[in-house]
């Protein structure tokens, strides 16, 4: 299967608002395994809608080293953080960058599973600082949004050169 296209910074649709997703079914879920596919040949650990431009609230993930527990939140929403850690970030949407960035170490969220069903999971360390990466792309968040007017304008203008350099051959 042919992997989904991957919005590229500063790509004004990843500032898009995503919406709830309406309901679980068998296109949302071919869709869900297409960005499995996507996130795992990129590599990465994490994709969520707006990145493929699909925008509504769905994430994929898998923080595993072995790449054998791949994780889907539909619609996730936090309920409760503590604490912080500070980690060295990067984005497939933000191809070649890592900056440090500071989240919270524990969080609780709520979210839909394959099923639709309803549940709550925490998670901490590298998967919490994973899930509230790719629930700030649902806002229409990046990473680089953490990082210092300068610095982001930095990134913007090396990755429109690449992208340029990219599109001429």
């Amino acid at each position: 299967m042919e992997p989904l296209e991957i919005l590229e910074f500063p790509d004004p649709r990843l500032r898009t608002l995503a919406k709830p997703v309406p309901e679980v079914d068998g296109k949302l879920l071919a869709l869900v395994e297409r960005m499995f596919e996507t996130m795992y040949e990129a590599p990465g650990i994490g994709l969520a809608g707006p990145q493929v431009n699909f925008h509504q609230r769905l994430i994929v993930l898998d923080v595993s080293d072995k790449k054998d527990q791949p994780l889907l939140l539909i619609n996730p929403s936090l309920r409760e953080e503590s604490g912080e850690i500070e980690t060295l970030e990067g984005c497939l949407s933000v191809p070649g960058f890592y900056e440090p960035v500071t989240r919270s170490a524990q969080i609780q969220i709520d979210a839909i599973n394959r099923d639709g069903e309803t549940f709550t999971m925490e998670a901490s360390d590298l998967l919490a600082v994973c899930i509230q990466h790719e629930m700030d792309h649902l806002e229409g968040n990046l990473f680089v949004d953490y990082l210092s007017k300068a610095k982001r304008q930095l990134i913007r203008k090396k990755l429109l050169k690449l992208q340029k350099q990219q599109a001429q051959g």
